[in-house]
């Protein structure tokens, strides 16, 4: 995390965007998992592509600890870019990398195409318990794993301080304490609201739906549950299309200039984020510095504490690749060696997800200027180690991702509500699951 901000940007921005353009810095090589795993005669050549920014000083820091491996890094394009490459080089049949960065949300998909390498008979389980429990079961089937976690986003809120405390308001405890301190805020203040709904992120929307209970897949094989418009969903909807209606919460579209400047102005108080946003933040705004807090995820029923995840990648192999075990080496190196890991976090602005970081007090407890002094990361540890497991992605993540913004922006340019939105993109994607090949059960 950094302390000093850049100046806002005047194009389109998000969490893909800002890994790319982050600085780093250098550190020495170490010694990672699995290390002595590799073969040993003649240099294996690897290919791993990915898009965060200067991961090219922790390839070299496996190519020096493992001298018959050599690595090469190609960054192919940032998020569908990536992907509709990895996709082209698989169907062709030849140019896929041997390991690739992939996002949580995308590894259902690969596995629904074979394209994913099964690392756990290459000795990838033997650093299962360095993880917090939910990420390596994002990645793993039983004993079969398909990718070694990366990063992640646990959930959050900031806030801005002055706007709080100005108007009256105390960090919510609850949804419900949520919803009473937006209507209050849009009525003593117009055009300044608590926070936004932005119609143009899916990942974001299913983060809050997944700390409401909202589970909707369950992929077995060829058969699938779907259970987009579960009543987890409707009354978490319910919920948001209430303060929508009564003009507590906006609507503006995120990942934009004007976005990021409603939080910089105060006229949107509160982001709704994830454990990676606190630094993003303090790259996009500059005369809101020192005014931003942060607080847990308000919680649906009082008493508990349940949160979710929204972001983060993995190590993936390629089933395709010629040299399995020095995938899986290079892969647990990338993810666990102690510089390396910390790097990640430090000069790379990733949260973790190694229980050894995220006990780290040194590392998660550091203040910072921007929030007041306050050591925002401890807010996203606590979320981390209460992340609701079980959440599973569907095996067509970007078709269902598409189809669910479509929706989400129509009802709110007042074609339906948000349920009924969700209504329809139960009936769209249950039809594509069919179309697919895939039994859906009911």
């Amino acid at each position: 995390m950094t302390n000093n901000p850049r100046n806002l940007i005047a194009t389109p921005f998000g969490r893909r965007a800002f890994l790319r353009g982050a600085a780093a810095a250098t550190a020495l090589p170490a010694l990672g998992a699995l290390a002595g795993r590799a073969a040993a005669q003649d240099v294996v050549d690897l290919t791993f592509w990915a898009w965060t920014p200067d991961t090219q000083k922790q390839v070299d820091m496996f190519n020096a600890a493992h001298p018959n491996i050599r690595v090469t890094l190609e960054n192919v394009g940032q998020g569908a870019d990536h992907y509709t490459k990895l996709r082209n080089a698989l169907q062709a049949g030849s140019g896929a990398p041997d390991v690739a960065q992939m996002e949580f949300q995308n590894i259902p998909s690969f596995r629904a195409l074979d394209a994913l390498l099964d690392l756990g008979p290459y000795g990838a389980n033997d650093v299962r318990d360095q993880f917090a429990g939910w990420t390596w079961g994002a990645v793993s089937d039983g004993d079969s794993v398909y990718a070694v976690p990366w990063d992640s986003g646990p959930m959050g809120l900031l806030y801005r301080a002055d706007v709080y405390e100005q108007h009256g308001i105390a960090p919510a405890a609850t949804w419900d304490e949520f919803a009473e301190a937006a209507k209050k805020l849009a009525a003593d203040a117009p055009g300044t609201y608590l926070t936004n709904f932005a119609p143009n992120d899916a990942n974001w929307l299913g983060g809050l739906l997944w700390q409401a209970g909202w589970r909707p897949f369950d992929v077995n094989g060829t058969e699938i549950a779907i259970r987009i418009n579960s009543e987890e969903a409707r009354r978490t909807l319910a919920y948001w299309q209430d303060l929508i209606d009564a003009g507590a919460v906006n609507t503006m579209p995120a990942w934009n200039n004007e976005w990021f400047t409603a939080f910089d102005n105060g006229s949107h108080a509160t982001w709704v984020a994830a454990a990676w946003s606190p630094v993003l933040l303090t790259n996009v705004v500059n005369a809101s510095v020192g005014k931003w807090r942060a607080s847990d995820l308000p919680q649906w029923n009082a008493g508990e504490f349940v949160t979710s995840n929204w972001g983060g990648s993995t190590f993936a192999g390629i089933r395709t690749t010629q040299h399995p075990q020095e995938v899986a080496t290079f892969a647990a190196f990338m993810a666990t060696d102690p510089v390396g890991a910390r790097m990640w976090n430090t000069d790379q602005y990733l949260f973790p997800v190694l229980e050894s970081l995220l006990q780290d007090q040194d590392l998660m407890g550091t203040p910072y200027e921007f929030y007041g002094g306050q050591a925002v990361n401890e807010v996203f540890v606590k979320s981390a180690g209460a992340v609701a497991p079980g959440f599973q992605f569907s095996p067509f993540h970007s078709f269902f991702e598409g189809q669910q913004n479509d929706l989400v922006a129509a009802a709110l340019a007042g074609n339906g509500t948000l349920s009924d939105a969700f209504d329809r993109l139960q009936e769209i994607v249950t039809t594509y699951a069919d179309e697919q090949g895939y039994t859906v059960l009911t």
